[in-house]
């Protein structure tokens, strides 16, 4: 069972399923990055998305994999193994850019704040654009990041450095 999948199907924040369910919200994240619940949050978990909790693993197994019957055959397992990838990468590709539209709002209202504050304390010298300047360099540098306009540190580069350090191919 993936818990992130399951919450986002339910169109739950981590803050909203934490309070169902009677845990911690730091409970949820680590849960949401793969580290078992113990039993009694795995059975407040299966009473709050309304699953037997004979389909939730047992600690200690991973939380985020799909489960599979001795009938399936190899092909459906890298199939479904594919799809799980496949998920889990546009979660955290969504999760990217949510955070690099944070960042934005963030911006927009800080930096109008700021010249608000500037043109009242000293209007005669423009200090604004520094921080402006600055805090908008790294915006436009998590943008050309988050939808890999230039992807220098992609797959490729991470393939390679790892070969690097290994000696050999992968």
């Amino acid at each position: 069972m993936n818990v992130r999948k399951l919450r986002l199907v339910k169109g739950w924040s981590q803050e909203q399923l934490a309070e169902m369910a009677g845990v911690s919200i730091r409970t949820i994240q680590r849960i949401e990055r793969g580290q078992p619940p113990s039993l009694e949050t795995r059975n407040a978990l299966a009473a709050v998305f309304e699953v037997d909790i004979s389909e939730w693993p047992m600690e200690g197994s991973d939380m985020n994999s799909t489960s599979t019957t001795p009938n399936d055959t190899a092909t459906d397992h890298q199939d479904a193994k594919a799809e799980a990838l496949e998920e889990q990468k546009a979660i955290e590709y969504v999760r990217d850019v949510k955070a690099f539209y944070s960042n934005l709002a963030s911006y927009l209202v800080i930096i109008p704040f700021l010249v608000f504050v500037n043109l009242t304390t000293s209007p005669g010298y423009m200090w604004v654009f520094w921080p402006a300047f600055g805090w908008g360099i790294g915006l436009a540098l998590h943008a050309l990041n988050v939808f890999e306009v230039f992807n220098l540190f992609g797959p490729d580069w991470e393939r390679k450095q790892v070969e690097k350090r290994l000696g050999r191919k992968l």
